[in-house]
Order: C-alpha cells, then structure tokens, then sequence
C-alpha cells in the first residue's frame, strides 16, 4: 500500500512539474513578445495608490528601457506608443552646466531613477538662435518619449554662459527646476582645456600651452577673455539667471562629491526634484581600471561613461594654478553666499 502510494505521489509530481514548466515556457514566450509592450505595473501605482513604492522601480525600470529602446530602433509602432500612452514632454529639470563639472555624467546617474527619463543628445534649443527660430514644437519632438507621470531632464552645459538663454526659458516655464554642477574652477578650467586640445591634435594642430591662455602676458594677470577662465566665475553667470527665477528653483550639484561619493549628491537631487528615493548604492560601483563609478541598472545591463570621461589633465605650472585659485577665491566666496552652501575649494 505504501508503495503504491509513493509510486502516486511520483506521478505527480512530474505532472505538476511539467506544468511549471510548460507555464514557464509560455510566460517567458509572452515576455518575448506581446508582453514586451504592456505595462508590469500600472502607472498610477508609481508614486502612491494600494500599490506599494517599493514594489515597481525595478520591473518599472527593466519596461521602460525595453519598451522606449523599442521605439527609438523603430521596432514600435506610433499605434503602440499611443495605446501605452507615451508622450513627448517639455523637460521639467534642465541641467543647465557648468561645461566639464561633470553634466554628463549627473544625466546619466540620474536616468537611474525609474521616473526620470533622459534627452540622450545636447538639444542646444535656447542657446542656439538658428534652433530656437524652429519654436517649441520642435524642441518638444526632440524629446524622448515618456508616460506622463515621468519627468523628462535635457542638458546642455553652454545654458549656463548663454546671455539670452535665462529669459527663454523663463518664457517656456517659470517654474521649471535648473540643476547647475560645478567643480573647483580651476580644475574646471584645466579640464576645459583638455577637451580643445584633444579636439586640437585629433586632427593634427597645434595649440597654446594652458599657461599662455590663461595668463596675460602683457600684464601677467589672469586673463578673463579666455573663456575657460570666464565660464569658471560662476557667481557672475548665476547673477543673471537670477533675475528670472528664485534661488530655490535652482540646485548646485559638487561635481567633485559626485566623482568620489555620488549616492549622497544624487539623493540630494532627487529630494530637489520631489521624486521618491530610488537610486541606491547597488546602483554604483567603483571600476578601478577607469577610476570613477559605473551604473548598474539591474542584474544584467551595467554602463560606464565613455572613455572621453576622466582624460588625463597636462601638467601646469604650480605658480599659475596658485594664481588662478587666487584669482577665483572672491568669486568662490561670493557663490557660496548665494547658494547657501559651501564646497570644498581652496
């Protein structure tokens, strides 16, 4: 009797695991197609509702890759996009600069987030006269395709230095959210540099040393026609967004803090931009062989920045950077001040 019992429950077994199976299967089957284009979750759960926070940001986040990549490789129909309500927004967070504090890298982190949704390329829309002719409409259709409870984030570092950029964007929306990140100047500059010349001896020409550019030979002074040293007094292009919007609708980023400890920056942005904490530590890690951070998304698709990110600086001459870190204290000071925050500058 008892071996026939066994030889039942055998039975099964094997039954039911072949329906495990075959139900595997099926969902693994659906996943790959039809299931691709539907929500896991709804979007109305995302940020309140019966369903829990804690539930979506992953499946959420694996879905709006799969379904948005979809469509920008034209592999989804317009039909589909409106069924899934997906739309193209005015972006609701501009990164507005600072050129080489790190505004590449601030997008990419922040595209962790599940309801953040990026602009891939620089729009160049306010800063660029020939673009904004084109109007909004067009600026619109530069955006990536989002659901509506998402918020769409551009950058363009050369908003920051760009005197008629404040007011359009004024125009477009008073109450939009600027994020501005910053390095020490002088490293900034240093960095602005790099990038030229790199450009300068891809294509083989030459170029002034860093030392010649930046200090004025006539009076051995630092020489503020150079832009590089320009765009790194930030209380002076600050100054001029703020007679167009409050100091509160603005958040300085430590472009240096995000290099070495980006969670705690990062969490500070997603507080100014009222978004549920979604970004963690499992979401970065430390590649050695590049010497910064990396995201992950999930277990299975990971990114660094590109090769570009972190070029090694030349060498300048100690006395000019001390000159340069002299020149740039005032103005330091003077931005702390406005920002209510005080960085870890020289």
């Amino acid at each position: 009797m008892l071996f026939k019992q066994q030889v039942w429950l055998r039975q099964k077994l094997l039954v039911l695991g072949s329906l495990a199976v075959g139900s595997l299967l099926y969902l693994v089957a659906r996943v790959g197609t039809l299931d691709r284009l539907q929500p896991i979750c709804p979007i109305e759960g995302r940020f309140g509702g019966a369903r829990s926070q804690a539930e979506f940001p992953l499946r959420a986040l694996q879905f709006k890759r799969g379904l948005l990549h979809e469509f920008r490789k034209g592999n989804v129909s317009k039909e589909q996009v409106r069924l899934h309500d997906l739309v193209q927004q005015l972006p609701k967070a501009i990164i507005i600069g600072v050129r080489k504090g790190g505004t590449r890298a601030l997008l990419e982190m922040l595209n962790l987030h599940p309801a953040v949704v990026k602009a891939s390329q620089e729009i160049h829309f306010f800063d660029n006269d020939e673009n904004y002719a084109k109007g909004i409409e067009w600026y619109r259709k530069k955006m990536p395709f989002s659901y509506p409870q998402q918020i769409t984030i551009e950058k363009s570092p050369a908003y920051f230095i760009t005197e008629e950029v404040p007011e359009r964007i004024y125009k477009m929306n008073s109450s939009i959210k600027l994020l501005i990140i910053v390095r020490e100047p002088t490293t900034r500059a240093i960095s602005d540099y790099t990038q030229v010349l790199e450009g300068k001896e891809r294509k083989n020409k030459t170029y002034y040393k860093f030392e010649k550019l930046a200090i004025d030979p006539n009076t051995c002074e630092v020489n503020t026609k150079y832009k590089a040293v320009r765009t790194s007094i930030y209380t002076k292009h600050l100054e001029r967004w703020l007679k167009y919007f409050p100091i509160e609708q603005f958040h300085i980023v430590d472009g240096d803090r995000l290099i070495t400890e980006p969670l705690p920056e990062l969490q500070l942005v997603e507080k100014f931009l009222n978004l549920p904490p979604r970004i963690s530590q499992y979401n970065l890690y430390f590649n050695a062989t590049r010497g910064f951070y990396c995201l992950r998304f999930n277990i299975i698709f990971n990114k660094c920045l590109a090769g570009s990110k972190g070029r090694i600086h030349p060498e300048v001459d100690p006395s000019v950077v001390t000159k340069l870190r002299k020149f740039f204290h005032p103005f330091n000071q003077k931005f702390y001040q406005i920002i209510g925050r005080t960085l870890n500058w020289p």
